[in-house]
Order: structure tokens, then C-alpha cells, then sequence
């Protein structure tokens, strides 16, 4: 990138919201990956449709993260820029509403949620990643999804204009969207709750949160669940049926704990993750006749 490009995103973002040479592992819940060229934080919907169209004015290859839980970033970096959307971070409760910020962490809305006595948020509060992202690709567990609690959001689309977007013309499915599918851009969500009772809110996140504990790897980086859920199977259960418990390359591992996870022991390039990953996808299919497809979305070059 040259001095005049440079010049022209400066006078778009504060300085210190510009990272040069950024390990992206310092930006991921693997705790993984080489430089990004550029990693540049925004903090308003206006800094990041200007931003955008300098990028592709001067065809400059970009990527847009939100906490980095869902990301494996190449170990020789990506060429272009990151743009984290963690500066989106406002937050405010309407009656039964609360209006979040893309970049706001799931967990902060649920304990927000239960501050005010709101249910609807417990299944969903132990999800690594921002509601931008969660959105995206329609995150869940325990049954609960992120279609189950939005009403609507804030969405950018590639030509700049913004619009307000129901969970219905968002076509959320099982771990995807219209969102992703059209790279839209997640400025804001409302979530829809009601209203319960704060000790049974704060129990059910207690309880869930216990589950969560005894049963994933959660004293490891990882992306949380590695695999989608194959339709009729459970992805873990293939994978510990083919004898993968515990499988290791370098610093990656199939958690022991949880077979649906890829955690980073210590140590762990994205090289070891992917080789696991690929092994294990190729090893269930001989095994199953299952084809296993990751929640994890690659970027750089993993040749």
C-alpha cells in the first residue's frame, strides 16, 4: 500500500486505530496467524463505508471481523486489510428491546439481558464472539439460536447504503445467512426478549455455563465448535468413532475432552489446525461416508 493510499484512510480513521504488520494471532480465539498487512479498528458506520470505498476504489483485498472467534488466518498473514468492527460497541436496553453494537461480545449482551431481568439470551450467553458475527452465521447452542432472539438489524450492503433488516429477509439457517452469502456488513442488532425472572435467568446461565465447563475444552484456544452438525449425525461422535480422540499435528489437537473441537494446545501454528482439520474430515469420511464441513472460515493462503 503507498503513502497516498495511506494518506487517504488517514484521513478516515484516528492513527491509532491503524495497525501496520499485525499478527492476526493477537485477533483470533485460536490465538494463530501471520501479519495482517493492515488491521484497522472503526468505530462508526460512516468510517467504515468510506473506508471500504477507498479499498476498493484502489482494489485493495479486505476482510471484516468482529472478536476473531470464528477465524483461522493463514500463517503467513493475509495481504490486504482487516477491518475489526470491535469499535461498534453501543449498547442500550428499550423496554423488552436491547440495541447492540455489532462489535459488542454475545456474553455482554446476555449479562446485560440479565441485569434487566430479560430471558431469552441464557443458551446463547457462553457463544465466543460478537453479535455481528453470531449473526452472520447464525449462531446456537443448547437448542437457541441468534434467529430465536433478533428482531431486526442494521445491515451495510456493498454499495455503501444501509438498511434496517428483519430476521425474516435475513434467512437464517443452521449456521448461515443471507448476510454471509451477500457479504453484507452487520452495523447493529435488536434482539427481542422478555421479561422473567432475574434469579431463574441468572440460574439457567449458571447451569449452562456448568454444561459448558464439564463438557468443552473451554482452557484452550479454539473456535469453539470446529464442525457443522451433519444432518441426522453429531459431529463429534463421528469423529471419536473413527478413533480420533486426542489426534495431535504439532500444537493442535482434537480436544480429549470434546471431539468437536480443534483446540491449540501451545504452540500451534494454523498449518497444525488445518492439517487436523483436514485429517480428520478425510479419516470420517472413509470411516462414515460422512463429509464433515467447518464452522471455521479460512483466510490466506493455506496451500
Amino acid at each position: 500500500m503507498n503513502q497516498e493510499i495511506l494518506d487517504q484512510i488517514n484521513a478516515i480513521i484516528p492513527k491509532e486505530n491503524i495497525l501496520g504488520d499485525e499478527p492476526m494471532s493477537r485477533h483470533t480465539t485460536f490465538r494463530t496467524g501471520g501479519p495482517a498487512d493492515y488491521f484497522i479498528r472503526i468505530s462508526s458506520k460512516d468510517e467504515l463505508s468510506k473506508l471500504i470505498t477507498v479499498l476498493k476504489k484502489e482494489n485493495i483485498d479486505f476482510f471484516v471481523t468482529g472478536n476473531g472467534s470464528n477465524l483461522l488466518v493463514s500463517d503467513n498473514g493475509y495481504h490486504g486489510v482487516i477491518i475489526s468492527m470491535s469499535g461498534l460497541d453501543t449498547l442500550q436496553v428499550d423496554g423488552n428491546r436491547i440495541l447492540a453494537g455489532a462489535g459488542v461480545l454475545n456474553s455482554k449482551v446476555a449479562q446485560e439481558a440479565l441485569k434487566h431481568s430479560l430471558t431469552g439470551m441464557e443458551a446463547l450467553a457462553g457463544i465466543p464472539g460478537s453479535v455481528g458475527g453470531c449473526l452472520r452465521m447464525n449462531a446456537g447452542a443448547y437448542g437457541s439460536e441468534m434467529k430465536d432472539v433478533v428482531e431486526s438489524a442494521d445491515i451495510m450492503f456493498e454499495d455503501g447504503h444501509v438498511e434496517t433488516m428483519s430476521v425474516d429477509d435475513m434467512k437464517l439457517r443452521y449456521r448461515g445467512s443471507r448476510i454471509g452469502d451477500e457479504k453484507l456488513y452487520v452495523l447493529g442488532v435488536t434482539f427481542t426478549l422478555f421479561n422473567g425472572d432475574k434469579k431463574a435467568i441468572e440460574e439457567a446461565m449458571a447451569d449452562y455455563a456448568a454444561r459448558r465447563r464439564d463438557k468443552q475444552p473451554l482452557e484452550f484456544p479454539s473456535a469453539g465448535s470446529t464442525f457443522k452438525r451433519p444432518e441426522g449425525y453429531f459431529a463429534g461422535k463421528l469423529i471419536q468413532d473413527a478413533g480420533l480422540r486426542g489426534f495431535t499435528i504439532g500444537g493442535a489437537q482434537v480436544s480429549d475432552k470434546h471431539c468437536g473441537f480443534v483446540v491449540n494446545k501451545g504452540g500451534a501454528t494454523s498449518r497444525d489446525v488445518i492439517d487436523v482439520i483436514r485429517h480428520v474430515q478425510k479419516t470420517v469420511l472413509e470411516t462414515s461416508g460422512v463429509e464433515l464441513d467447518t464452522e471455521v472460515i479460512l483466510l490466506g493462503d493455506f496451500k
